[in-house]
Order: C-alpha cells, then structure tokens, then sequence
C-alpha cells in the first residue's frame, strides 16, 4: 500500500546572479540564487517564505550571509 506525503516543501528559483565575490576554500565564483519556498498541506498551501542563497559555483560550498 503506497502512501501519500501530508506535507511537501516545494522550492523554486526566481533569479540567479553573480555575488562579486570568490569561494574562500577553492577561490570560485560565488553565486546568489532568489527562492520561493512554499510548505503544502495535502497539496495546499500554508506558507510561503522567499530565501536567499549563496553558493560557489566551483565545489558547491554554501555560504551563510554575515
């Protein structure tokens, strides 16, 4: 018998630029990257939150912003 997820954390990319800065462990160039994320409760949705990313390129370091 299958089951179904009650909740699901759909995230989506709005926009992705250059940051002007370089990877600190391999000296790439880091990337900032505008989410949506939304949670959904049996495929309705009950909270929508926008985040902000920042990864190297290079190795995939994500960088929390200071």
């Amino acid at each position: 018998m299958g089951s179904t997820p009650v909740f699901e954390a759909k995230e989506t990319v709005r926009k992705s630029k250059g940051a002007g800065s370089l990877c600190c462990y391999c000296g790439g160039p880091v990337m900032v990257a505008t989410c949506d994320v939304e949670l959904l409760f049996c495929f309705i949705p009950i909270s929508h939150k926008v985040k902000t990313k920042y990864y190297c390129i290079i190795c995939s370091t994500r960088f929390v912003p200071a």
